[in-house]
């Protein structure tokens, strides 16, 4: 049966509210990506903390993508960000502040630069030229001189002419000339990114990327529920800084992980303790990295401590990936912490607190000790699987025609509505619009949804269902 012909003449005549609305809703399906770029060099910015790195990162970047704030230490790990200039692409390495003599959590942070100094193309050494080389600085020195990396030193705060004769000193870094720049207002950095380009190779040293685009996860979570430990045991080097403090992680953290014989993007992400609406400083732009990651991903792993109760803000985090339509995978990290009593006890609050979601899959892992990790590739697949799938116009609408003989719309204001026809508008996440005579209730549209998953699976994906309805032809 066409559709023509399961609508009937009603449709054509011209009595939907708008002649565009069966474009828009029978239109061609979105374009898939094609893969990823071939892979471009990467450009460091290292240098000890509080010099103005991530403003320089921001500045050469046209917009406010790392976080800043005028305490030191807020960028912890290597992140990186795609950047052009001059018609040519580059990968930008923002990384936390280097410091030898640094313990604890800011060792770690100091190891993540040291990475970005071995495995960059070019480096960007950012010094304090109203202080002047420090000893930190001079140590960094040292390093960089060893290294057969190209290095910039890049004289940064120098706001005016007065200051420009401030750097020569730092020539005695032995790094060669130093490029006065003024990172919060842009005065230096057509220059500075004129040597960048030319002391960058064509080709990277080191390319991660093979074969098709890799499909993009991100990491989701409330604060020290174990992403970065995960993305550390996922890749297998010391990827994101984890320490026991909480937040450690501030900016999105991405990586190409080869798991279960596919190349993936992770990206691991803040974790969400409040609000974005109520969140400050670093914090609230931290939340909006997250949130942008959400967007920028296909699937999401959320995780979540099995050792404590779910919380509040596990379930904002779930809610922020459902809202977004992306896909899902729900992780129970810390299983090898469980016993009985509170395995039980965790099946009760997930029964509670996720029974809106009951489609979305669940595995049981230790981001310690590697404990089922593999099983999360299979998981994604599923998902995504689910994310993309489309289902014929003529199988939905038999299937649609049966379910409604069998269960019909409830009556509202004394009138029973109609379905008449129904098309999928979209994948990713799937989207189905329903052409009716009048209201569907709330409940009716959750019984649908229910049982289109118990038909076409929808395993790990969000399902949306919308209702179109027919306004009532004006009489000449």
């Amino acid at each position: 049966m066409s559709e023509s012909e399961l609508m009937g003449d009603e449709v054509l005549d011209g009595t939907w509210s708008d002649e565009s609305e069966w474009e828009e809703f029978t239109g061609a399906e979105p374009a898939e990506d094609s893969g990823t770029a071939a892979p471009q060099p990467v450009l460091a910015v290292v240098g000890r903390p509080n010099v103005g790195k991530s403003t320089l990162v921001n500045r050469i970047l046209g917009r406010r993508e790392a976080v800043v704030q005028d305490v030191p230490g807020v960028t912890r790990d290597r992140v990186s960000y795609t950047a052009q200039w001059a018609g040519k692409g580059f990968t930008l390495m923002d990384t936390g502040g280097w410091d030898p003599a640094a313990d604890e959590l800011y060792a770690a942070v100091t190891a993540q630069s040291a990475y970005a100094m071995e495995h960059a193309d070019a480096i960007l050494f950012v010094v304090d030229a109203i202080t002047g080389a420090t000893a930190t600085d001079e140590a960094a020195a040292r390093i960089l001189r060893r290294a057969k990396t190209p290095v910039l030193v890049v004289a940064n705060k120098v706001d005016d002419d007065r200051r420009v004769a401030d750097t020569a000193d730092l020539w005695s870094l032995g790094l060669g000339q130093p490029y006065p720049v003024s990172a919060l207002h842009g005065r230096g950095s057509g220059d500075l990114l004129d040597a960048a380009l030319a002391a960058l190779p064509e080709t990277p040293r080191e390319s991660l990327g093979r074969g098709a685009g890799p499909r993009r996860v991100a990491l989701l979570g409330k604060p020290n529920v174990g992403k970065s430990s995960l993305l550390n045991k996922l890749s297998g080097e010391q990827r994101s800084v984890v320490h026991e403090v909480a937040g450690t992680t501030v900016d999105p953290v991405d990586s190409l992980i080869e798991l279960d014989g596919q190349t993936w993007r992770f990206v691991d992400t803040a974790g969400l303790r409040k609000r974005v609406n109520f969140a400050a400083g670093a914090e609230y732009y931290a939340s909006l990295r997250t949130k942008a990651a959400i967007e920028s991903a296909e699937v999401t792993i959320v995780l979540l401590d099995a050792s404590e109760p779910v919380s509040e803000q596990d379930l904002r985090v779930l809610s922020m990936v459902v809202e977004s339509g992306r896909a899902l995978v729900f992780a129970l990290n810390k299983w090898d912490l469980m016993h009985d009593d509170r395995r039980r006890e965790l099946e009760r609050e997930l029964d509670r607190g996720l029974r809106r979601i009951p489609w979305a899959q669940r595995v049981n892992i230790s981001a310690l000790t590697g404990r089922s990790v593999a099983k999360l590739a299979p998981a994604l697949r599923t998902a995504l699987e689910s994310w993309d799938t489309r289902v014929p116009t003529g199988a939905l609408n038999s299937w649609l025609g049966e379910l409604i003989a069998a269960t019909p719309p409830p009556v509202r204001g004394g009138k029973q509505p109609k379905v008449l026809f129904a098309t999928q508008a979209q994948t990713r996440p799937p989207t189905f619009v329903l052409f009716t005579t009048g209201f569907l209730e709330a409940s009716y549209r959750r019984f649908v949804e229910r049982k289109l998953r118990e038909k076409f699976g929808f395993t790990g994906t969000p399902v949306r269902i919308s209702v179109r309805v027919r306004e009532k032809r004006k009489k000449k």
